[in-house]
């Protein structure tokens, strides 16, 4: 493909996934807390940086890649629960640096062990309902009034996914499947609304949010699984729909039982 296709193709794929990111992004903030953590989970980011990638690989990359992701998500409850606890006693800053180098360090170490879809799974089950439990305390706080957004909230989430995008679509070669699907699901948009919500409502509240999407990581957990799995039989672009799917359906119930509760 000539240079200058490959650019404008790049820019396409960055300027989809950053409108898709913004977008959602922004219904989530003007949501109740555990709706818009619910729309936070989707996969608005890590969908279309996978799709992105399987556009130029073939179906036996995007089963590792996606298995690299379903490990890496484990990280992320690192990640959650260092913010969460951070954020009710720190500013935005210390909270958010704090979460990162828990996400990194724990990704790093989990790299190293022996995985398989199954123990990958159950390990994510284990930490995301461990983490609802030893959480709970900190679902409560209310974020009042809420001020405007400033001028640099939506540039700065569009900036962020795209740049993600521009990484895994230039270096996927370098980092192979695993660092691959690893980077596709960098928290973009968890850290985005930290960054945009944390001073302006506060941290226990932004934190009641982003702790309230830890039953929906679960349902994303189980995509990824399903996702590997079928990524070679069913053919890789398929098997990304039926992931979109089960986290559609999972967050939808989880939003249904929620509503019945109330």
């Amino acid at each position: 493909m000539p240079a200058e296709a490959s650019l404008l193709l790049l820019f396409t794929k960055m300027g989809i996934a950053a409108s898709i990111v913004v977008a959602v992004s922004i219904i989530a903030e003007k949501s109740k807390p555990f709706l818009a953590a619910m729309v936070a989970t989707l996969p608005v980011s890590a969908g279309p940086a996978l799709v992105f990638l399987a556009m130029g690989h073939d179906d036996a990359f995007m089963r590792a890649a996606l298995a690299g992701s379903l490990v890496t998500n484990i990280a992320m409850s690192f990640y959650i629960s260092a913010y969460g606890w951070m954020a009710q006693r720190f500013s935005v800053l210390p909270a958010l640096l704090s979460a990162f180098l828990l996400w990194l360090v724990a990704g790093w170490l989990l790299k190293s062990l022996p995985w398989t879809l199954a123990t990958a799974l159950v390990a994510n089950v284990f930490a995301y309902v461990s983490l609802m439990f030893l959480t709970r305390r900190y679902l409560t706080a209310s974020a009042g009034v809420v001020p405007p957004r400033p001028w640099f909230a939506l540039p700065l989430r569009a900036l962020a996914v795209a740049s993600l995008v521009a990484a895994i679509t230039l270096l996927s070669d370098i980092l192979g499947p695993y660092g691959s699907g690893s980077l596709a699901v960098f928290p973009v948009v968890l850290s985005s609304l930290i960054v945009i919500l944390h001073p302006r409502i506060g941290g226990p509240a932004t934190a009641t949010m982003i702790l309230s999407g830890l039953p929906g990581m679960v349902g994303f957990a189980f995509a990824l699984a399903a996702t590997s799995a079928l990524a070679e039989p069913l053919g890789r672009f398929w098997a990304l729909g039926v992931g979109l799917v089960i986290t559609l359906i999972w967050n939808g119930a989880l939003l249904l039982m929620r509503s019945r509760e109330a």
